[in-house]
């Protein structure tokens, strides 16, 4: 069994755990199914905004398809979830990115 249909046994199991579909997620872009993982991490971030590491990886994803300004809307959400959970080096990453993209 590979890796993906493994992450999706763990997920019929327990279809709201944010760690496993960031992980399933991760193995779509790996596999270039790009749409698939977009949708998870959309997902993640809609059922909690807190799941901060979610927030780079989506907007990286939107950034290699061409969708720049989204991409930006969400690297400002993810620092703001950084923010909040008093994690600089999160925050820190998604600046340096969102600076890259915006300059």
């Amino acid at each position: 069994m590979g890796r993906i249909e493994q992450l999706k046994a763990f997920l019929a199991t327990s279809p709201d755990d944010d760690f496993v579909q960031h992980a399933l997620a991760l193995e779509y872009i790996k596999s270039e199914e790009e749409q698939k993982a977009r949708k998870l991490f959309e997902e993640i971030l809609h059922r909690n905004p807190a799941y901060i590491g979610s927030y780079y990886h989506l907007a990286k994803l939107l950034e290699r398809n061409n969708a720049k300004e989204l991409a930006l809307e969400w690297y400002v959400k993810g620092m703001a979830a950084a923010k909040m959970a008093r994690d600089q080096h999160a925050f820190n990453e998604l600046q340096a990115a969102w600076e890259d993209l915006s300059g």
